[in-house]
């Protein structure tokens, strides 16, 4: 890892819990660039907000202070491994030199004709790209000016985040979180948890109609235009809940107890 001069003293890098997990794991995943960062402390959040979602390989570009950098580290808040991984590199050319497909951060529009991606597509992309055995890069400019247009040139492809025009300025590491996040969750697999079978048609046909039978007895209706009425919201919101075949059963079973009647007991004659 490269380093430069600073005034903390040097960094005694500890591997975190997560390292020890299988970082090298990661290695699949977009490597993230971030090009002249002038804050060490967005270094750390940026490390952090990487092995929140999967990406484990960091790369700065002339970055505005020394390395190694105690606030970075601190900031990094047990992803120092990430950190300890990382490499600098004094452009933006040799940083993507091993990568087969770049993606680059923009908040404007610059007129370039390139493929464009909010953070969602991009993140797709990036994963057919990896499926098919290539090197992704995540690009990400200066906290102030964003990268310039020599240096997104060098992408293959743009990425905009949609942020309310009236303040569209983001934090570095949140620009990072939201593009690594995309990355989690179109990799993620299907979730274990599926919705109960509803119930067959049939099945709550036959519980209408038993039900409606009771509220028939119980002059709930009135009149034939009410019970029309009354019948089809009675139905549409059955509909709506989604019964399984033993709720059916139960709601049968509280209707029928219904229609019985409370239950006399000993004592409840008496004067």
């Amino acid at each position: 890892m490269t380093s430069g001069p600073d005034n903390a003293p040097p960094v005694a890098f500890k591997r975190t819990k997560a390292a020890r997990g299988g970082i090298d794991a990661l290695e699949a995943a977009p490597v993230v660039i971030l090009v002249r960062p002038q804050l060490a402390e967005n270094v750390g959040t940026t490390a952090r907000a990487m092995l929140n979602f999967g990406l484990g390989e960091l790369r700065l570009v002339a970055p505005d202070f020394g390395w190694p950098n105690a606030k970075a580290v601190a900031a990094a808040s047990g992803a120092a491994e990430i950190l300890n991984r990382m490499q600098i590199f004094p452009t933006v050319a040799e940083a993507a030199a091993d990568l087969h497909h770049l993606y680059a951060t923009t908040a404007r529009d610059r007129g370039l004709v390139k493929e464009q991606h909010d953070p969602a597509s991009a993140a797709a992309a990036a994963r057919a790209q990896v499926a098919a055995g290539r090197r992704v890069g995540l690009l990400f400019g200066p906290e102030r000016t964003g990268l310039d247009n020599d240096e997104l040139a060098l992408a293959d492809g743009l990425v905009r985040i949609d942020v309310n025009p009236l303040f569209p300025s983001l934090n570095l590491a949140q620009a990072v979180l939201l593009c690594a996040y995309e990355w989690r969750r179109q990799g993620a697999e299907p979730s274990a948890m599926t919705a109960p079978e509803p119930a067959p048609k049939a099945a709550l046909d036959g519980l209408l109609r038993h039900l409606f039978v009771e509220l028939e007895a119980a002059g709930y209706f009135r009149s034939p235009d009410r019970r029309d009425s009354l019948g089809r919201a009675i139905a549409a919101m059955v509909e709506r809940m989604r019964l399984t075949a033993p709720e059916v059963q139960l709601m049968r079973g509280i209707v029928k107890e219904l229609r019985r009647g409370p239950l006399k007991r000993p004592g409840d004659d008496a004067g």
